[in-house]
């Protein structure tokens, strides 16, 4: 089963064709700060932290130091785990700025218990990776529900705080790319739904930005990318990128739910049903400036995006 998931999910590690060269950014060399990225080994955390550490003292916390050394993750590696507060007294004390990526809708203290710990270290701004359908009150799935509330906290916690709601991440497609190389084949449900998804690069731009610029405190970024996309037209723009024919199926709801179960368990395989059909009602198709007010730079296109990852197809 090669489907991609809904949501913006950082919870994978660094994916192959992710590392993007960062040469032409440069963010906040006039006034060095301590950063602390949590999600260090995920899609955004990798290359906010990569994006920071040549001019900023980055911490990148992660539960497992060694994989992350191994993986080359940028900063100064903390081994820390948001389940356990005891873990992340150190990593947040005399940090200036903390990224705040949690993962997990069924594991609720997370989020209090980075906030609790930045709070006691002196943190003073926090910024938030979030998600775009939290702004629409139709959507009031398991995934949202949580992502609400976890907003919430940050916006109560008596730090200074930005939000950033990205929609769906391009890098998603890199769970086609099992289909592509074996079959050409890309397979997804509802294909014919669009989503303004965006480029994760631009929403690591945001982030660090939103980490080390002046002026972000109250600032709510909603990031997507140029043009709403369907997956057929993104199989066919990926097919272009990779000068082969590619093939859309259609999965049933049947075979897509049966995806996420086996990958996610029920309740969060029911969260990205009631998301995919949010889709095809035409919910995720706005287009935003946010990418261009967030980081000064216009969204990236898929296109662009495939072109950049073809090898992780071929």
């Amino acid at each position: 089963m090669n489907e991609r998931t809904l949501w913006p999910d950082d919870a994978a590690e660094t994916l192959p064709g992710e590392g993007d060269s960062n040469a032409e950014d440069t963010f906040g060399e006039e006034r060095r700060m301590r950063v602390v990225i949590t999600g260090a080994t995920g899609t955004v955390g990798g290359k906010v932290a990569r994006l920071l550490a040549p001019n900023h003292d980055v911490r990148s916390l992660t539960r497992d130091p060694a994989r992350a050394a191994r993986d080359g993750v940028a900063g100064h590696i903390v081994g820390a785990d948001l389940g356990d507060p005891a873990t992340l007294r150190h990593a947040m004390e005399g940090a200036d700025a903390l990224l705040l990526v949690t993962f997990d809708p069924l594991s609720p203290t997370h989020d209090a218990n980075a906030l609790a710990a930045a709070r006691a270290g002196g943190v003073r701004h926090v910024v938030k990776l979030s998600a775009a359908a939290v702004s629409d009150p139709l959507a009031q799935d398991r995934i949202t529900c949580w992502q609400r509330a976890t907003e919430e906290q940050v916006t109560a916690s008596g730090m200074t705080w930005t939000l950033l709601r990205p929609r769906s991440f391009m890098s998603n497609a890199l769970g086609w790319a099992g289909g592509v190389r074996k079959e050409g084949v890309v397979r997804a449900l509802y294909g014919s739904s669009r989503n303004c998804c965006v480029d994760p690069q631009d929403v690591a731009r945001a982030a660090a930005r939103s980490l080390v610029g002046r002026g972000q405190a109250g600032r709510i970024h909603a990031l997507t990318g140029q043009q709403a996309l369907s997956a057929r037209e993104q199989t066919d723009q990926l097919g272009a990128a990779l000068q082969l024919p590619l093939r859309y199926e259609e999965l049933t709801l049947d075979q897509a739910l049966r995806g996420w179960r086996d990958q996610l368990g029920e309740p969060l395989a029911r969260a990205l049903l009631a998301g995919a059909e949010r889709q095809a009602a035409g919910a995720k198709e706005q287009v935003t400036d946010g990418v261009r007010k967030a980081t000064g730079r216009p969204p990236g296109t898929f296109s662009a995006w495939a072109t950049r990852h073809a090898a992780a197809f071929r």
